[in-house]
């Protein structure tokens, strides 16, 4: 059974860490009106969209060949920050791109954090996510 949880209040700061509103940041890509212009751009909407559980912005921006069925959020963990770590290509001219970064949560009250190495590439002109090496 998908744990797909509720979505989360939307937030006042956007999730992402660029310093501006959810709604003027993360959340107009969510919203379907704006499209993102590099792979970090998308690789921070997509932790946005984890901290907001926003299953339809995730599917929507991942490849179709590695895309699940459905995101299963888990109830007890919170996502809290982001920090991009380094990119490699992902910029108007490139067709692919990776982002490092390290997704902090919390979970069960205990801090945590993940590193990963995301692979994204264009897919009709969009950045799409393609796929991660996840350390620890």
């Amino acid at each position: 059974m998908s744990k797909r949880g509720k979505p989360r209040p939307v937030p006042a700061d956007c999730p992402c860490g660029l310093p501006a509103s959810y709604a003027d940041c993360c959340g107009r890509l969510h919203r379907g009106e704006a499209a993102a212009t590099t792979a970090e751009q998308l690789m921070r909407s997509r932790f946005s969209a984890f901290a907001v559980r926003d299953e339809a912005y995730l599917l929507r921006s991942w490849a179709p060949e590695t895309r699940p069925a459905d995101v299963d959020f888990d109830p007890g963990l919170r996502w809290e920050r982001l920090e991009v770590l380094a990119t490699t290509g992902g910029g108007p001219f490139h067709s692919e791109a990776t982002v490092e970064f390290r997704a902090h949560y919390r979970s069960g009250g205990a801090a945590g954090d993940m590193h990963e190495n995301s692979r994204f590439r264009r897919d009709a002109g969009a950045w799409v996510y393609l796929d991660g090496d996840v350390d620890g």
